[in-house]
């Protein structure tokens, strides 16, 4: 099914995205610890006149890994290169990326946890020596080649860190995790957007949309263009909070932000009174792929205290049966 806060799994952008996108730092809002870092690092490797080390972003998708990795870029005024471990599927692709790239460019792997084994072994010369062996023939006249890279600095980003090799994992020199958004940090985000939208927006109206975009800015910007859409059908010169609640509503994204999906999903943990459901049972009552309950829906309810993972699978916390005004200890059918 299709859902309003849905994320794509690769960091695809339409138009609109891309045109939303920060430009510069002092436009980039939220994840301060993970700026106030990269500014010393960069800063360092400029005046070295080094490439930056290797960098690897971890976390939910839609927080902004894409958006970084290309105002380091601009930071570090490089070339950025950027593609995704699953249209890398032979040697000779990598190669190809690496032997194009020049001094000081950055190239950004999105989804670098689906890089496969034989792929990720060309890729530790690269990124340990600058080094790039290619073998030519096969048996005993096989011969390798061994081609000089210039300096670059690989961005990798991922929403399963632990699915990530430890060799692989180890060759990047900084780890940054990224955080969910805070509500305040959300609606800066979306009047900022709705400016470069042409399209005022209220600071209650702001603040409404951010509440219910799971603390993810891409979420908050979906929401914006779509809430811009109803105000301008009622020929509405600003985003107001009256249309904002109405849209949102006629949309289906309740006040804690969550979907039919969501809903769907915490109703079955609930009605499991207390049994670990395992994420293949989950998936099949949802008629959804493991993955997208796995990297989409699970990491806000998980960060928010609605579900816990056991070792027998998920469970509902009391906090989900306060969504639904529901007692824990209450027994039978409850919906």
């Amino acid at each position: 099914m299709e859902r309003m806060v849905e994320i794509e799994r690769f960091e695809n952008e339409t138009g609109y995205e891309a045109s939303l996108r920060p430009s510069r730092w002092d436009e980039y809002i939220g994840q301060e610890k993970i700026k106030k870092n990269l500014r010393v690092f960069i800063e360092a490797s400029k005046r070295r006149g080094e490439a930056l080390d290797h960098i690897l972003f971890f976390g939910p998708p839609g927080l902004g890994k894409t958006t970084l990795a290309h105002l380091i870029a601009t930071e570090m005024e490089s070339q950025i290169k950027v593609t995704a471990a699953p249209m890398i599927e032979k040697s000779g692709d990598l190669a190809a990326i690496l032997t194009n790239l020049e001094e000081g460019d950055i190239l950004f792997i999105d989804e670098i946890h689906r890089m496969s084994p034989a792929i990720e072994e060309i890729l530790y010369p690269a990124m340990e020596d600058y080094r790039l062996d290619i073998i030519i023939g096969s048996g005993p006249a096989a011969q390798t080649i061994k081609l000089d890279l210039p300096r670059f600095t690989l961005i990798g980003a991922t929403t399963r860190a632990g699915m990530i090799s430890n060799p692989l994992r180890e060759r990047f020199g900084m780890h940054f995790r990224m955080q969910f958004y805070e509500s305040q940090e959300l609606a800066a985000i979306v009047r900022q957007a709705a400016e470069k939208l042409e399209k005022p927006c209220d600071e209650e109206a702001a603040l409404e949309i951010a509440r219910r975009s799971r603390g993810t800015p891409r979420i908050a910007l979906r929401l914006l263009r779509r809430v811009r859409d109803f105000a301008e059908v009622a020929d509405e010169s600003t985003i107001t909070l009256p249309r904002t609640r109405f849209a949102l509503e006629e949309l289906g994204v309740d006040e804690e932000g969550f979907d039919e999906l969501d809903l769907k999903l915490l109703k079955l943990l609930i009605e499991a009174r207390g049994k670990p459901l395992g994420l293949s049972t989950i998936a099949a009552a949802l008629s959804e792929d493991e993955g997208t309950i796995e990297d989409v829906i699970e990491p806000y309810l998980l960060a928010n205290g609605y579900i816990e993972r056991t070792a027998r699978g998920r469970v509902a916390t009391p906090k989900s049966y306060t969504l639904f005004r529901l007692d824990p200890k209450q027994e039978g059918r409850l919906f």
